[in-house]
């Protein structure tokens, strides 16, 4: 215990509030730089003030300290900057669950060897309030990486994003037909805004901040007052899906675009229609407006650009050399560039004047998205279906940068006014806010290049990792080390991954529809299993290890003879690709789990059905057996869990916790306990007597697949940016008060 915590245990609630809330304050006063150094890397003080006053009083303790006159040494400030960035960076996670922050500060400041932190660090080890995951390497994103915080709250993808002139608030529009107003500085939500009855596919704030535009799939466009959050017009005349919208610098007219081929031109004081811009031969995707107002570009499904005359309505010239659908068109603030986005996987930079392309930049690999122009007119942002972001230089059309973070397809950016920030939006339902001079790329971390698929461990406390980088880890737990890598050369990815009991053997299932075993010592592969007619996505040892079984595409499940490589059975009967496949410990039973809703069991001896369970309203991905081999739990995309006995086939208790879809589930050794994977970032910790959440812990990536060692308590997780996390069950020996 620290002397803090003494000293603060001692006082009344109140006395103790008043402590937290002015402590910090009163050492930066009186110039006692030291002591306020100690304060804010000190754990408990960390944790009580989170506790009673939230994350982002906790955050501005550290501005308070780094911006005062303290004298604090370079070494100081710099500490105090990384410890903040931590807890900044995890401040979306910290506002829903207190109980993370250990498990967050270990993850994102683990490997910074300075003692003040490791002291800190060593705190947060003994942390017992609850159970919990405690990281046992540094694989979160880490202060200065990649972007300053998270914003988290839509249910959907965020389609569009916007920021406001004074820079202090940004509106994003969702697939959720709802928009969100935050605050920049503090990642708050400030009100949610509710209306539409289709996508939200794009947003614009008028010049004065007062009001905003959103258009809708629902062919609807609504004026909304950003003070109060009300709806003010709801503009009506378009018949297709609106996919964008610009209000002109005078704040009195606005500009949509269509999936009917057209824009309209719209008066944003009576709501009123004022003009119907045609010539475009398909679907309208984004529009600007120039500084001027007298010029407009829209940018077409129809692979072309168009600039238009916004007083007569008539077409200007048309912009032709994207060789695929333009997606998105900005136009500098000092109205001599445009510059285009197109699905061809490149921008493009035009001379307003004379309509000539001057460049076109080449570096994203999938459909560019989005693109913004600093309000200096030098640099550009872009957003891509690659999950980057990419800092341009204009002039020259170099990419300086590449911002990732971002689990899926980048779908919209802004900049601030003052160029120094950038908001961006993605379909994995986050905005992120940059700071554009300082981030930095990511470091390289514990795992793969591309998305963990499956992990698997042995006996011997070995684990396996098999991802779409076409590699296969051989991992060490203890450590959190790679002990072997071996690439599977003429396969596009490895799909599953299954390791021998002994640790001896390995098989690993390939897209091309065949599976390996190997010879974990020596990496050497023995036999090459053919049979199925599709993508092979799970594979599993019986416990004697004679046997295993596979799940495909193709509907189907095999049982193979290691020794001989001879499929003995093929079972067949579900309706829809089978993505899992779990073996009971006494060999003789077999669960799968399939697209098509359900999950059977199968006699391993006969090949022949026994049960089918249903329950789940969505694909089911993954299944795990109990060690009693009496119960069994799924795994679904229905956001959920299902506990289910075997003995009747009826499900026993539904697990509740996650926001989306969920991908994997493993059962601890004593069968009390059970973990699961989902693409809402977070492992999840389950009491299986009660079915209650007991922990969890968020990841900055979706999380793929988990695994528990023999030993129960060490836990390894893939996630979909290639790290392999190791952690530790914290807190086990109180789950009786659970």
């Amino acid at each position: 215990m620290s002397k803090f915590k003494e000293r603060l245990g001692k006082l009344s609630p109140k006395k103790r509030l008043y402590a937290l809330e002015t402590l910090p304050g009163h050492l930066a006063e009186s110039v006692q730089g030291e002591r306020l150094h100690q304060l804010l890397t000190d754990f408990d003080f960390i944790e009580a003030k989170l506790e009673a006053l939230g994350v982002e009083a906790l955050i501005e303790d550290y501005d308070l300290a780094r911006n005062s006159d303290v004298l604090l040494s370079g070494e100081q400030s710099e500490t105090l900057k990384l410890i903040q960035g931590a807890i900044r960076k995890s401040a979306h996670v910290l506002e829903r669950d207190k109980t993370q922050l250990s498990g967050q500060l270990l993850g994102r400041l683990l490997d910074f060897e300075i003692p003040e932190i490791q002291g800190m660090l060593e705190q947060a080890k003994q942390w017992k309030d609850a159970v919990w995951l405690r990281p046992l390497t540094a694989n979160l994103e880490r202060s200065g990486e990649g972007c300053l915080r998270i914003l988290s709250g839509h249910t959907d993808g965020v389609k569009a994003v916007a920021i406001a002139p004074d820079g202090k608030r940004a509106i994003s529009a969702s697939g959720d037909k709802t928009l969100k107003i935050w605050d920049i500085d503090s990642g708050t939500e400030l009100r949610t805004l509710t209306g539409h009855t289709g996508y939200v596919n794009a947003v614009a704030i008028a010049p004065d901040g007062k009001t905003a535009i959103s258009a809708s799939s629902d062919c609807t466009l609504k004026i909304w007052d950003t003070e109060t959050g009300s709806q003010l017009k709801t503009l009506i005349g378009h018949t297709g899906y609106v996919n964008a919208v610009a209000i002109a610098p005078d704040g009195k007219t606005a500009i949509s675009a269509s999936s009917d081929c057209t824009l309209k031109i719209w008066d944003t004081d009576t709501g009123s229609q004022l003009k119907t811009l045609i010539g475009h031969s398909s679907y309208v995707l984004a529009v600007a407006i120039a500084p001027d107002r007298k010029t407009v570009i829209s940018a077409s499904d129809d692979k072309t650009l168009k600039i238009w005359d916004t007083e007569t309505g008539s077409q200007l010239k048309t912009l032709t050399g994207h060789s695929d659908p333009v997606t998105a068109v900005a136009i500098a603030p000092n109205g001599k560039i445009a510059i285009s986005a197109s699905r061809d996987q490149t921008l493009k930079i035009w001379d307003m004047d004379s309509c000539r392309e001057l460049r076109t930049l080449t570096d994203h690999t999938r459909e560019v998205q989005a693109v913004a122009i600093a309000p200096d007119s030098l640099t550009a942002i872009s957003a891509s279906k690659d999950r980057t972001m990419k800092i341009w230089e204009i002039d020259s059309g170099t990419s300086l940068r590449t911002l990732t973070s971002h689990t899926n397809s980048v779908l919209a950016i802004a900049i601030a006014p003052d160029g120094k920030t950038a908001i961006s939006a993605s379909h994995d339902k986050t905005l992120k806010i940059w700071d554009i001079d300082s981030s930095s790329e990511l470091r390289t971390f514990i795992g793969h290049n591309d998305r963990v698929l499956t992990v698997a461990i042995a006996h011997n406390q070995r684990a396996i990792s098999a991802s779409s980088d076409n590699t296969i880890k051989v991992w060490d737990t203890d450590s959190g080390t790679e002990l072997r890598m071996r690439t599977l050369i003429g396969h596009t990815s490895v799909s599953a991954v299954t390791i021998a009991n002994d640790g001896k053997l390995a098989i690993s299932a390939l897209p091309d529809r065949s599976l390996k075993i190997w010879h974990m010592l020596s990496g050497r592969e023995i036999k090459t299993l053919i049979g199925h007619t599709h993508f092979v996505s799970a594979v599993a040892f019986a416990p004697n290890g004679k046997t295993a079984i596979s799940a495909s595409h193709d509907k189907t499940l095999k049982i193979w003879d290691i020794d001989s490589g001879i499929e003995l059975f093929t079972l067949t009967g579900h309706t829809s690709m089978v993505m899992a496949v779990a073996i009971a410990p006494d060999g003789k039973t077999v669960i799968s789990a399939s697209l098509d809703h359900t999950l059977k069991i199968w006699d391993t001896d006969s090949g022949r059905e026994l049960k089918t369970l249903t329950g789940h309203t969505d694909d089911v991905t993954a299944v795990a057996i109990a060690p009693d081999g009496l119960t069994a739990i799924s795994a679904s995309w229905d956001n959920t869990l299902k506990i289910w006995n075997l003995v009747n086939g009826k499900s026993l208790i539904t697990l509740i916790g996650h926001t989306w879809l969920v991908e994997a589930v493993a059962i601890a050794p004593d069968g009390k306990t059970a973990i699961s994977a989902s693409w809402d970032n977070t492992l999840k910790v389950w009491d299986l007597l009660s079915g209650k959440e007991i922990a969890s812990f968020s990841g900055d990536y979706n999380f793929n697949c988990c695994a528990i060692a023999p030993d129960g308590v060490t836990v390894v997780a893939g996630d979909a940016s290639g790290r392999v996390h190791f952690l530790r069950l914290e807190g086990m020996g109180d789950l009786g008060d659970v």
